[in-house]
C-alpha cells in the first residue's frame, strides 16, 4: 500500500483527509515541518500533500526539503484560491501539482492516483531502458565472442564507478569502442561522450582544445572558446593516445584529476567540472615514465582501473 503524508496546521483538515484516504493508503499526518521531516526521515513516503501555509511556516520549504531526499516523494501543494500563483511557482520548483481549498476529496484522490501511476510508468520505462541498454550496448559495440566475456564483465564493473580508466592496446583493437561502452553503461548515457585525439594536435592546440581559451589569449584567438572539458561536463571525456601529450599539458591534466577544476588558456577564472575521464594509449606508459617522458604521478592518476 502506498504511503501518504498529510501536513496541515488545521486539525480538521488533517483528520478529514486521513479518514477519507486511509482505506486505500497508509496515511501519516503532521501539523508542522519538524514533525513532517521526522516522518520523511523514518518512513518511505510516496506522496506528500502539504498546505502552503503551516501557521507561521512555509509549506514550500517542506517541499524543497522533500525534493532533496534520495527517494523524493511526489509533492502536492494545498492552497487557498488567493495563493494560486504561489502554488504554480511551487510546481515550477518541483511540486507535482496543487489543489485549492476548500478541498474536493474525490479530485484529490484522483490526482494522487494519477501521480502514482505516472511515477510507476516512469520507473518501469527507466528499468526497461536499462535492461535493453545493458543487453545490447556491449555486444553490439564489441561483438559476442566468448573470448571477450571477461572484457565485458570488466567493462560492466568499471562503468558503474566514477574512476578514471586507462585503456592500453595496439591500434585497431577497439579502444574507442571500449570507451563508448563504458560511457553508455556509466549512468551518464544521456550526457555527452567527447573524444579528443591527442596525437593529432600540437601542444598549443591541444591545450586550447582541452581547456578552451579566452579572447586574445594568443595570436589568432579572436573569440573565446569553450574547451572539451567544459563541453563534456556531466559526461565523459575520452582522450585517445594520451601517451603523446607534452609535459606542460601533463601538469595541467594532473591538476584537473586532482581538483576537478580548470582554467581556460589566457584566463584566471577557475571553473569546476564533473567529467568522467577515460584515456587510451598504444604506448608502453611505464616505459615512458622510466624514460622521463611521462609523469609518474599522472600515470597513477590515470591508471586507477
Amino acid at each position: 500500500m502506498n504511503a501518504i503524508l498529510i501536513v496541515d496546521d488545521e486539525k480538521n483538515t488533517r483528520e478529514g483527509l486521513r479518514l477519507s484516504l486511509e482505506d486505500e493508503f497508509d496515511v501519516y499526518i503532521s501539523s508542522n515541518i519538524k514533525g513532517a521531516k521526522d516522518v520523511l526521515d523514518n518512513e518511505h513516503i510516496d506522496v506528500l500533500v502539504t498546505d502552503l501555509r503551516l501557521g507561521a511556516e512555509d509549506g514550500m520549504k517542506l517541499i524543497e526539503l522533500a525534493l532533496k531526499m534520495p527517494q523524493p516523494p511526489i509533492s502536492i501543494m494545498m492552497t487557498a484560491y488567493g495563493s494560486v500563483d504561489t502554488a504554480v511557482e511551487a510546481m515550477k520548483r518541483g511540486a507535482y501539482h496543487f489543489v485549492t481549498k476548500p478541498l474536493n476529496i474525490d479530485q484529490l484522490e484522483i490526482l494522487i492516483k494519477r501521480a502514482l501511476n505516472t511515477r510507476s510508468l516512469k520507473e518501469e520505462n527507466s528499468e526497461l531502458k536499462k535492461q535493453v541498454q545493458k543487453k545490447f550496448t556491449i555486444s553490439n559495440i564489441l561483438g559476442k565472442s566468448s573470448a571477450m566475456q571477461p572484457v565485458f564483465e570488466t567493462i560492466e564493473q568499471v562503468a558503474q564507478s566514477k574512476a578514471t580508466v586507462l585503456i592500453d592496446g595496439e591500434n585497431g583493437t577497439g579502444k574507442e569502442l571500449v570507451a563508448k561502452a563504458i560511457h553508455n553503461l556509466s549512468g551518464r548515457p544521456k550526457s555527452k561522450l567527447i573524444t579528443v585525439h591527442c596525437a593529432a594536435l600540437s601542444p598549443q592546440l591541444l591545450e586550447s582544445e582541452l581547456f578552451g581559451h579566452e579572447r586574445g589569449a594568443f595570436t589568432g584567438a579572436t573569440e573565446k572558446r569553450i574547451g572539451r572539458f567544459e563541453q563534456a561536463d556531466g559526461g565523459t571525456l575520452f582522450l585517445d593516445e594520451i601517451g603523446e601529450i607534452d609535459s606542460s599539458t601533463q601538469v595541467k591534466l594532473l591538476r584537473v584529476l586532482g581538483e576537478r577544476k580548470i582554467e581556460r588558456v589566457g584566463g584566471n577564472k577557475t571553473i569546476s567540472i564533473d567529467v568522467r575521464l577515460v584515456a587510451a594509449t598504444n604506448k608502453n606508459i611505464p616505459e615512458l615514465v622510466s624514460n622521463g617522458e611521462f609523469r609518474e604521478d599522472l600515470y597513477y592518476r590515470l591508471n586507477v582501473v
